[in-house]
């Protein structure tokens, strides 16, 4: 009986996790301000500051304010976000999009960085195997009785044992 209410207290404490995250990630979903805020931020300024047009704050910027008034306007519209994106996009150009779109043309973007990663990592591969290729790995000492009776001779003559003294 112990465990059935421990297994109940689990399944109940778990259930009300789950209510709880649901609804921490559903506050602001829908309000005009986070709608805005995040928009903003996934649009660029188009006077030229290479900033996000939520963060643009330099002084005399004529771009931003209107920009944010027409951003404004289309979330009071109702208008969906990718409606939004797409308006901007096709009023100031893709520059005003501040991650390139996930088709088309514009998949290249996404792809292009990768590709070369893993063409340089390839070439890399390829060009230390192609240098370790040939390289014979260097043979133990081969003991011959000839060479090593000269090499004795040698040090003898040359005085090679008797390193101490001059």
């Amino acid at each position: 009986m112990r465990a059935s209410h421990r297994l109940t207290f689990w399944i109940k404490g778990a259930q009300a996790l789950a209510l709880a995250v649901a609804v921490c990630f559903s506050l602001g979903a829908s309000n005009a301000s986070s709608r805005f805020n995040n928009l903003s931020h996934r649009l660029m300024c188009t006077c030229g500051c290479a900033q996000l047009l939520g963060e643009c704050n330099h002084v005399g910027c004529t771009e931003s304010g209107r920009e944010r008034n027409e951003l404004s306007a289309a979330i009071a519209a109702g208008d969906s976000d990718q409606q939004i994106l797409a308006s901007f996009a096709a009023k100031y150009g893709a520059t005003a999009l501040a991650a390139p779109r996930t088709h088309g043309f514009d998949l290249v973007a996404w792809i292009a960085p990768f590709a070369v990663f893993a063409a340089a990592l390839l070439g890399t591969i390829l060009l230390v195997r192609r240098w370790s290729i040939g390289k014979t790995p260097v043979p133990a000492e081969v003991h011959d009785p000839a060479a090593d009776a000269l090499r004795e001779k040698i040090r003898r003559e040359t005085d090679a044992g008797n390193e101490g003294e001059f």
